[in-house]
């Protein structure tokens, strides 16, 4: 009786929601996305008022309905969370009008059917949406972490310690109206397979499914806009003009402050630490930047501003430095979405007796993101004698790559990391200066080495060809039309 009860409230609710959605969709719906909430146990989403027809949810009534929620309901969440997403999705390509064999939510539908309880809010003004990851990690007290269901399939979870499971979802953008439906068909499939991984572990669950903003435009209120831009034209002529004079001022002013700091660029001084008083480890780079692969997209973020610069003071908590070893680690927050977040730089240096000379290496790049690490090894390529300091143009992991992942499983395969004009010194440090340089590209490039073939190759060619000439001889005897003409023998 219970499981009839619960499948006939479950129907219920999605028969609600659908009548909702074509209750929406016909109203303005261009500052709006939906959000659905069900739960794998429990009963806590029942008790939740769905707000009235017209009614915008905004963020305390947002953040209200969650802290209810997760009052009662499991704390592993797990968060779908879509680029673009409206009303009109679920009524163009969910079945809304009894075409249920052509929807592209089977699973979405499935999941809110099968739930105990769930909660489902047409309209949420999209900063309320965009600001969810931010409410639910207050609430759980946790960091977000980014996974995909491949992910999720290698990680346990704990049904006592609260997780916040991000998961992104992309939008097709294009013209084409079967493209979008292809894609939110494959988010849909997204949601099944991490569904089915959830169930597979016996783990209890809140999931959440929303977008960051509105995928489309109501074309009525583009009309109304339009129409009363037209009938003001003439009024606003000589204030559209002076708000474009305006902006080019602004762009003018905005061009002179990036030429003065792009000639400010270089003179900053590099980042120190310092042991006992004594500078020991000295890093620079012009661009240090990092990227982490998040539903198929790179999304990338630049630490250069949080390193370097006038008044900037990294924190070098954790570095050391003695004969043999040295770290440095560069601590930040709230990094692509990690609250604490780390980029350490490991060196070593020994003696090796082909050379008879001591020469450090860079051992490994690690970045440390709230409690997991992702190691690139960089001691075959980043080394320079003890006493020097190694400079390249171009460190990067992807790009001909001289930083590579320490295993093929290890999360650095999910990370990019870029440093232009990079100099690091872990050794023999003086004077708060970078010694003598040792260069990362060779006295032969591979320019030189192609010049240098090719002229050899010509050479080859011109010497064969003048051989070939010196080999020929003019003939000893020629024939005088004057004279006997000269037999040639035919036989022996």
């Amino acid at each position: 009786m219970a499981a009839e009860h619960r499948m006939m409230s479950g129907r219920g609710c999605m028969a609600a929601f659908l009548a909702m959605l074509c209750t929406f969709s016909s109203g303005k719906c261009d500052e709006q996305v939906p959000l659905m909430l069900w739960t794998s146990e429990g009963s806590g989403l029942l008790s939740q008022a769905v707000p009235a027809a017209g009614h915008i949810v905004g963020v305390t009534q947002l953040n209200s309905y969650l802290e209810t929620a997760l009052g009662s309901s499991p704390r592993n969440v797990l968060l779908f969370l879509q680029d673009k997403m409206s009303i009109e999705d679920f009524t163009m390509y969910g079945g809304a009008f009894g075409n249920k064999q052509d929807s592209a939510f089977p699973n979405l539908e499935g999941a809110l059917l099968s739930s105990p309880s769930s909660l489902v809010l047409p309209t949420v003004a999209w900063p309320a949406s965009n600001a969810v990851i931010g409410q639910l990690q207050d609430q759980l007290d946790t960091s977000p972490l980014y996974l995909d269901p491949e992910m999720l399939s290698q990680l346990r979870l704990n049904a006592s310690t609260p997780a916040l499971l991000v998961f992104r979802l992309p939008y097709s953008t294009g013209a084409d109206l079967m493209s979008v439906k292809e894609v939110l068909s494959g988010n849909d499939e997204v949601i099944g397979q991490v569904m089915s991984i959830m169930k597979s572990q016996s783990v209890p669950y809140t999931a959440v499914y929303t977008a960051v903003r509105p995928s489309r435009v109501s074309s009525i209120s583009m009309d109304m806009e339009a129409g009363v831009r037209g009938g003001r034209s003439l009024l606003q002529y000589g204030d559209r003009k002076r708000e474009r004079e305006r902006q080019r001022e602004k762009e003018r002013a905005e061009k002179k402050a990036n030429d003065r700091a792009s000639e400010r660029t270089g003179v900053y001084p590099p980042v120190e630490f310092k042991e006992g008083g004594a500078g020991c480890i000295m890093l620079w780079a012009e661009n240090l930047t990092v990227s982490v692969l998040r539903g198929g997209r790179w999304e990338r973020h630049d630490l250069t501003s949080l390193t370097f610069g006038e008044g900037v003071t990294p924190r070098l908590q954790g570095s050391l430095c003695n004969q043999s070893h040295s770290s440095l680690v560069l601590n930040y927050e709230n990094i692509l979405g990690h609250r604490s977040f780390k980029l350490v730089f490991t060196m070593s240096q020994r003696h090796y007796k082909v050379s008879a000379r001591r020469w450090f290496t860079l051992d490994a790049v690690e970045i440390e993101y709230d409690g997991q690490k992702a190691t690139f090894n960089g001691s075959r390529s980043v080394y320079a004698p003890a006493e020097y300091s190694y400079r390249c143009q171009s460190v990067t992991n992807f790009r001909y790559p001289v930083l590579v992942p320490r295993t093929s499983k290890d999360p650095a395969n999910q990370w990019r990391v870029s440093f232009t004009d990079f100099q690091i010194q872990g050794f023999n440090v003086a004077g708060g200066e970078f010694s003598y340089a040792s260069d990362c590209a060779g006295f032969f490039s591979p320019g030189i080495w192609m010049g240098l073939l090719t002229s050899l190759l010509m050479l080859v060619v011109l010497t064969y060809g003048l051989h070939m000439i010196m080999q020929l001889h003019t003939m000893d005897r020629f024939d005088d039309p004057k004279g006997p003409a000269i037999s040639v023998p035919q036989t022996d």
